[in-house]
């Protein structure tokens, strides 16, 4: 048994989580539509509903063309296109351009981008490229050379390899980083722990968590090869500012930073460290910003690993809530507000 208001509640919000739940029947029209439907909301007193489109269909209502209750939403026709796009760049052997995969897909170039974009935060040309490095570092450690590993992630050759500035070359990769040398240092801080670890190119970690054991175990796991020194005295002028950007947040600390990551996490990080202390930006915001996504932009925050002087606890979810932190939700309140005190 439907509960109607519960039905028409998610009517009236459009409602996609009860999409297969349920359908509605618009007596005015003689269309029955998911609760999604992008169409104008009805009538309440026009409206029956239906367990399912065959219900809906044997009461004398035939299916929306816009929202096509029958069968998959149109959203799901282009998550299932978008799905089959990455797969085409994933298995061809050679660079598809746009034209080409929109061909091959069977939508319009300009509509296969829009979508590709919304979904997966990323270009088909960035994503191709995001994936041959995934695979690339995925062959690196058990590969003869790095040419072979190269060809194995379907590069031509070794040249694209190093058109990118990257903390790390791709034979240092292949040795997972073995022979670079770090040096850290661990302190108690208002929020608990907290590591600052440095390489040759300036601060690659600053890390948080309630104990010092964890923060070395993170560390170890990030940089598994690379020989780690702990260095308080060496590097106590860095973290007394850091220190002391926690305590006085107007006390900005600026370091150089040695940042690791694709090109669209540090096109998210650059933004980040744009908004002025004791101001926040939603997802939403800073997707509009960058022309991508609020779920892409999401990721890139969990994945920084520079905390504090890349700020991503000043992204806030759109309805005010504080979204989500990597080093929990009770550091990210306690963070912003002391940002936000006079």
């Amino acid at each position: 048994m439907l509960d109607t208001e519960h039905c028409w509640h998610a009517i009236c919000n459009r409602d996609a989580a009860q999409d297969g739940a349920f359908v509605f029947a618009v007596h005015s029209t003689g269309i029955y539509c998911r609760p999604s439907c992008p169409a104008r909301r009805p009538k309440r007193d026009n409206v029956s509903f239906y367990a399912d489109p065959g219900s809906a269909a044997k009461a004398g209502f035939r299916p929306c063309k816009r929202c096509s209750p029958q069968g998959q939403s149109p959203a799901e026709q282009l998550d299932a296109l978008v799905i089959a796009a990455c797969q085409r760049l994933a298995d061809s052997e050679q660079h598809l351009t746009l034209a080409q995969l929109s061909a091959q897909i069977g939508l319009s170039a300009s509509h296969l981008a829009r979508a590709f974009k919304l979904r997966t935060g990323m270009t088909p040309h960035a994503w191709s490229a995001a994936y041959r490095q995934q695979q690339l570092e995925q062959h690196l450690p058990h590969a003869h050379s790095v040419l072979d590993a190269a060809l194995t992630a379907g590069y031509t050759s070794t040249r694209d390899l190093y058109q990118h500035a990257s903390a790390l070359s791709p034979a240092q990769r292949r040795k997972q980083a073995a022979g670079e040398h770090l040096r850290y240092t661990i302190a108690p801080c208002p929020l608990g722990q907290i590591l600052l670890a440095s390489s040759a190119g300036g601060v690659c970690a600053v890390l948080l968590a309630d104990e010092p054991a964890t923060l070395q175990a993170e560390l170890q796991q990030r940089f598994a090869a690379a020989v780690i020194q702990r260095d308080d005295l060496g590097l106590g002028e860095w973290l007394g500012q850091l220190l002391a950007q926690i305590c006085e947040p107007q006390r900005a600390a600026h370091l150089p930073l040695d940042m690791r990551g694709t090109v669209f996490q540090q096109q998210v990080w650059r933004a980040l460290q744009q908004i002025p202390t004791g101001q926040t930006r939603s997802y939403a915001e800073l997707a509009a910003q960058l022309d991508s996504h609020p779920r892409a932009v999401a990721r890139a925050c969990a994945s920084n690993p520079l905390g504090l002087l890349i700020p991503c606890h000043r992204v806030i979810a759109s309805n005010g809530s504080l979204g989500g932190y990597r080093w929990g939700l009770e550091r990210k309140a306690a963070l912003l507000k002391r940002e936000a005190a006079p």
